[in-house]
C-alpha cells in the first residue's frame, strides 16, 4: 500500500494524463483524480466531504457569476451583429491597403475579442465573415486562414477575457488587475501581427492584393460598428476602474448594454436571443465544471505538498529564477500545443503558480506570461484548436498550410513575451497606476 503523499501525487498526475489521452473531459478527469488522491492520502470520508462542499461552494459562489455574465455579453453582441458591423468598419478603413483584408480581420478579431473573450468563438466568427471576402479579392487562402487563426488568439489576452477571469478566480487575484495587465501586451501583439501581414503582402503582392477604395464619407458612416464595440469596452472596463461596480456587476452591465444595442437596432430577434442564452448556458457550464475539477485537483496537490516541494527544490538549485521561468514557459508552450489553453491552465496552475510566487515573481506579471505562452497552443500543431476551427470553414486548405501560415504571426507573440519578460512594467504599470 503506497502511503507517501508525493508518490501518490505523481501517480495521480500520470493518471490524469492517461484519462485525458483517452478522451475523458478534463473537468471530470481532474475531479476523479482529485477525489481519489485525497481519499488515498487522508480517507474516503474527507474526500467525499471535499467533493460535496466544493460543488456547492463553486456553483453558489457570487464571485463566479462574473463568468456566465461576460459570456452572455459576448453571445448577445455576436448574435446582434456587432461583429459584422465592426468588420464593415475595418474594411472601409483598411481594405485598400496591401493585405488590407488580413489587417481588418486582425483588427476586428481584436475588437471582437474585447467583447467575447473566447478565441474559438472569434475564430469561427471571423472565418464566416472574412473567408468569403478573401476568396472574392483573390487572396492566398492558406495565408488568410492562418491570419484568422492567429488573430483569434487575441481573445485570450485582450480583456474581458474569460480565461483571465478563470485564472483570477483560481489564484485569488483581482479580475480587474489581470484585465488591465492584458491591455498593453494585447495591443503590442496586434500591432506586430498587423506589421507582419503588411510586410508579407508588400514582399509578395499575390498573398493579399489591395481591395476597393472607400470614400471618406463611407469611412465615416462605417464608424458605427466600432462605436458599439467601444461602448461595450468602456462600459465594462471604465465602470470597473471608476469603481461603479464589481466585476460581476460589470458583466451584467455589459450584457444589458449589448441587449439594448441589439434590440434598439432591431438586429437581435427572439431566435438570436434564444441562441445567445443556449450558448451561454453551455459554455458557462463547461467553464464552471472546469473550475470545480481544478479546485479538487488543486486541493489534492496542496495536501500532497508537491507544489511546495517543487518550489523548494527549484529555490535550492542555485540558478537564476529566470532560468526556472524559461523552463516553466517551455513546458506551457509545449502543453498548450497539445490541449486547450483554458484546460491546461486550470490543470497546471495548482502546481506552477505557487512555484512562481515562491520565486518572487509578481503574480499578475507571472499569470499574464503563462497566459501568453499557453495561447500559442491555439495555433500550434498538433492540436491548435483555432486551426481546426478555421479549417472547418475552409476545408480546401490543409491543416498543415494553416499551421504554417499561422506560424508567421506567432513571431508577434514571441517578441511580446520577450518584451514582457525584459520590461515587466508592460504588464504591471496599468494595474499599479489605475488601481
Amino acid at each position: 500500500m503506497i502511503s507517501d503523499p508525493a508518490v501518490i501525487a505523481l501517480l495521480g498526475i500520470g493518471l490524469l494524463l492517461v484519462l485525458m489521452a483517452l478522451g475523458m473531459p478534463i473537468s471530470f478527469a481532474m475531479a476523479l483524480v482529485g477525489v481519489g488522491g485525497i481519499a488515498a492520502i487522508l480517507n474516503s470520508t474527507a474526500a467525499l466531504h471535499m467533493l460535496s462542499t466544493t460543488i456547492w461552494n463553486e456553483f453558489t459562489s457570487y464571485a463566479l457569476t462574473v463568468i456566465p455574465l461576460f459570456i452572455l455579453m459576448g453571445q448577445i453582441a455576436y448574435h446582434s451583429g456587432v461583429t459584422e458591423r465592426l468588420y464593415t468598419t475595418s474594411r472601409a478603413w483598411f481594405g485598400r491597403l496591401p493585405g488590407g483584408i488580413v489587417a481588418m480581420t486582425l483588427v476586428t478579431s481584436a475588437g471582437f475579442a474585447a467583447i467575447c473573450g473566447s478565441n474559438t468563438a472569434t475564430a469561427a466568427t471571423m472565418s464566416s465573415v472574412a473567408l468569403p471576402e478573401m476568396r472574392k479579392y483573390g487572396y492566398n487562402l492558406p495565408f488568410g486562414a492562418g491570419a484568422i487563426a492567429a488573430g483569434a488568439t487575441l481573445g485570450v489576452v485582450i480583456p474581458p477575457s474569460v480565461v483571465m477571469i478563470v485564472i483570477a478566480v483560481q489564484t485569488q487575484q483581482s479580475v480587474l488587475a489581470l484585465f488591465l495587465a492584458g491591455i498593453v501586451p494585447g495591443v503590442i501583439t496586434l500591432a506586430l501581427m498587423l506589421l507582419i501581414g503588411f510586410v508579407v503582402c508588400m514582399v509578395k503582392p499575390g498573398m493579399g492584393p489591395p481591395g476597393e477604395r472607400a470614400s471618406f464619407l463611407i469611412k465615416l458612416k462605417s464608424l458605427g460598428g466600432a462605436v458599439e464595440a467601444a461602448i461595450l469596452f468602456v462600459a465594462v472596463i471604465g465602470g470597473l476602474l471608476i469603481g461603479w461596480f464589481t466585476p460581476s456587476e460589470a458583466g451584467a452591465v455589459g450584457a444589458f448594454v449589448a441587449l439594448v444595442m441589439g434590440v434598439g437596432r432591431g438586429t437581435l430577434g427572439r431566435e438570436g436571443f434564444k441562441k445567445a442564452i443556449e450558448e451561454t448556458i453551455r459554455i458557462a457550464a463547461m467553464v464552471m465544471m472546469l473550475i470545480t475539477g481544478a479546485f479538487l485537483f488543486g486541493k489534492f496537490m496542496i495536501i500532497s505538498r508537491v507544489p511546495f516541494a517543487l518550489a523548494h527544490w527549484a529555490a535550492s538549485l542555485g540558478v537564476s529564477s529566470y532560468v526556472i521561468l524559461i523552463i516553466v514557459l517551455i513546458i506551457y508552450a509545449i502543453a498548450g500545443a497539445l490541449m486547450d489553453a483554458l484546460g491546461f491552465l486550470v490543470v497546471s496552475l495548482p502546481i506552477f503558480f505557487p512555484l512562481g510566487v515562491t520565486l518572487g515573481f509578481n503574480p499578475i506579471w507571472y499569470s499574464l506570461l503563462l497566459c501568453l505562452v499557453t495561447t500559442f497552443g491555439a495555433i500550434s500543431p498538433p492540436i491548435g484548436i483555432n486551426a481546426f476551427v478555421v479549417n472547418g470553414f475552409a476545408p480546401e486548405v490543409s491543416l498543415s498550410k494553416i499551421f504554417k501560415s499561422a506560424s508567421l504571426f506567432s513571431a508577434a507573440y514571441i517578441v511580446c513575451i520577450v518584451a514582457v519578460i525584459r520590461y515587466p512594467a508592460l504588464a504591471t504599470a496599468l494595474p499599479h497606476s489605475l488601481m
